[in-house]
């Protein structure tokens, strides 16, 4: 029912495209060569600018907006976090976080040791394979918060039994861009079986050369 309606509207909408259409050339047909002379040479181009200017405005009020938005909603996001009590609900709440803020820490600054709480819980309990990817997100969203004190714990999770939270540490590690973490990232860019573990670990050597 609904796509027959659709296609109703549809088909509305085009039989209204060609009737303007039409009215159009008709219009157009019954101007003079004066006035049809004065369109092209004056309105055209100034209707054109015009639709210019409202372009270049649009643009960034559209960013403007967007920006206004996303700001509400990780607004939002950190009061349910700060209030959340049940740990699995925080860990979920704390990921998003960090997500709709680009993995920045910027406007999440008073948050962030609670927020590296939860990704070090997380890494150390999560375990069982079946708690890889919840593993592999809290290391790679710790290096995003840009603290330096979980390098050792990053590293030894390059030791973990899935590739999944072996490559996540490696970009954490890339992220923070940990130095002292060179060697071990270099070893397991010559060594980890995983395609994309070595991958991971590469591009976080190179971050640290930019």
């Amino acid at each position: 029912m609904a796509r027959h309606e659709q296609g109703q509207v549809n088909l509305a909408l085009l039989a209204i495209l060609v009737i303007l259409i039409v009215t159009g050339i008709w219009i157009w047909k019954r101007l003079s060569l004066d006035t049809q002379d004065y369109i092209v040479d004056q309105a055209v181009p100034m209707a054109a600018i015009g639709l210019a200017l409202a372009a270049l405005l649009f643009i960034p009020i559209r960013t403007l907006r967007r920006r206004r938005a996303k700001y509400r909603e990780r607004a939002k996001l950190l009061t349910r976090f700060e209030r959340e009590t049940a740990h699995d609900k925080r860990r979920d709440l704390a990921f998003s976080l960090l997500e709709i803020n680009g993995y920045r820490i910027d406007g999440l600054e008073s948050a962030v040791p609670a927020l590296k709480e939860v990704f070090v819980v997380t890494l150390q309990r999560a375990l069982g394979d079946k708690q890889h990817r919840m593993r592999g997100m809290a290391a790679s969203h710790l290096g995003a918060l840009q603290d330096r004190s979980v390098v050792p714990l990053l590293v030894k999770a390059l030791e973990d039994d899935h590739a999944y939270v072996r490559s996540c540490a490696a970009l954490g590690l890339g992220r923070l861009r940990a130095a002292e973490a060179r060697e071990r990232l270099k070893t397991v860019m010559e060594h980890d079986w995983d395609q994309t573990v070595r991958s991971r670990a590469r591009e976080a050597l190179e971050r640290m050369r930019e």
